[in-house]
C-alpha cells in the first residue's frame, strides 16, 4: 500500500484510510491500490480453499480447479461474455460460474462409475481444460486485435484491472459462501476415508460431495472471473498448508491463507521486485511448475502415478 512509483509513508496511508487523508492520496489508495490489494487476497483465499477442496474430496493433490478444468471453464464462458456479449462486472462473474459449474458436473458425471476414482476423475478434467482452452483461443481469432490483446491479459491472471466495484462484488460474494463452505468441509474427512466407509459413519456420499463441488467451484469462479485463471495458486496452497501446519486433513483456513499470501507476494514482486512489470499469474506459475514437476516424478517413483 505504501510502496509504489508515488510512495506514502505509513502515516499518511493511516490518515487516508482513516477519513483524514488529502485527495492525492485518498485517490492513491482508494482507486488504485486497495483495490487491488485486497482483490489480490480475496482471490488468493477462494483459490487456496477450493483446492483444498477439490485435493481433499478426489484425495488426489493434482484434482485442484486449474488442472482438472474448472478454471478453464470459467474462462471460457467468461472470455464468451467479454468479447462476444461486450459483459462486464456480475455478468461475467455470473457466467464465469455457469462455465465452472457446467465443466464440474460434466467431469464429475463422466468420472463417477459405482465410486469416485481420483486419477479418473483428474484425466478427463485434465481432457476437458484441453478442449476449454480450444475454445477459448477460437474465440480469440474471432475477435478484433485489441480486443483479443485485452482477453489475453486477463487470461494470464493479472490483479491490473481491479476496481473498488469488483473489490466490493468479490468480497460480498466470498463472505456469503467462504464461511458455507468452512462449515460443509467437515464432510470432508469422512469423504477422505472412501465412499462406503463415510456412508457407514452417517455421511450422505452423494449429497455431500454435490454441496462441496458446488462451492469449490463457487470459490474458483468468482476468483477466475476478478483476476482471470491465476494459475497454480489452488494447486499449491492446500500442501503448503499442511506441511506448515503438520497436518494431514484438508486444511481449508490454512490453505485460503496461503493462497492468500501467495498471490500477495507474487503480484508485489511482479510490480515492484523485477526490472519489468509482470501479470501475477506468471510468478505464480514460476512457483508452481516446478512444484507440479516434482509431484509426477515422486509419484511414478512411489508407483502410484494410476
Amino acid at each position: 500500500m505504501v510502496v509504489g512509483d508515488f510512495p506514502l509513508s505509513l502515516k499518511e496511508l493511516f490518515f487516508a484510510l482513516t477519513g483524514r487523508g488529502s485527495a492525492t492520496t485518498n485517490f492513491i489508495v482508494y482507486d488504485l491500490r486497495l483495490p487491488r490489494a485486497v482483490t489480490g487476497m480475496v482471490v488468493g483465499l477462494c483459490f487456496g480453499i477450493s483446492g483444498a477442496i477439490f485435493q481433499a474430496m478426489i484425495r488426489n493433490p493434482l484434482a485442484t480447479p486449474d488442472i482438472i478444468g474448472v478454471s478453464s471453464g470459467a474462462s471460457a464462458a467468461a472470455v464468451f461474455a467479454i468479447l462476444t456479449l461486450g459483459l462486464t462486472g456480475v455478468a461475467v462473474s455470473a457466467f464465469a460460474f455457469g462455465g465452472a459449474l457446467v465443466i464440474a458436473m460434466l467431469i464429475y458425471l463422466l468420472a463417477y462409475r459405482g465410486g469416485m476414482s481420483g486419477y479418473r476423475f483428474v484425466l478427463i478434467g485434465i481432457g476437458l481444460a484441453a478442449v476449454m482452452s480450444a475454445l477459448i483461443e477460437y474465440q480469440m481469432t474471432r475477435v478484433a486485435v485489441e480486443d483479443a490483446q485485452t482477453a489475453l491479459v486477463w487470461l494470464t491472471g493479472s490483479l491490473a484491472g481491479s476496481s473498488t466495484s469488483g473489490m466490493l462484488t468479490l468480497s460480498a460474494l466470498a463472505v456469503v459462501i467462504i464461511p458455507v463452505t468452512l462449515i460443509a468441509g467437515r464432510w470432508l474427512g469422512g469423504l477422505q476415508l472412501g465412499d462406503d466407509t463415510a456412508s457407514s459413519i452417517g455421511v450422505a456420499v452423494q449429497r455431500s460431495r454435490l454441496l462441496l463441488i458446488l462451492l469449490g467451484v463457487a470459490l474458483a469462479a468468482i476468483a477466475t472471473a476478478a483476476a482471470g485463471p491465476i494459475g497454480f495458486v489452488a494447486f499449491v496452497s492446500g500442501p503448503i498448508a499442511r506441511r506448515l501446519t503438520g497436518g494431514t486433513g484438508s486444511a481449508l483456513t490454512p490453505a485460503g491463507l496461503v493462497g492468500a499470501l501467495v498471490v500477495g507476494v507474487a503480484d508485489f514482486a511482479g510490480q515492484h521486485l523485477l526490472p519489468v512489470q509482470l501479470p501475477v499469474g506468471i510468478l505464480t506459475a514460476v512457483i508452481g511448475a516446478p512444484y507440479l514437476i516434482f509431484l509426477l516424478i515422486r509419484s511414478n517413483r512411489l508407483g502410484v502415478g494410476g
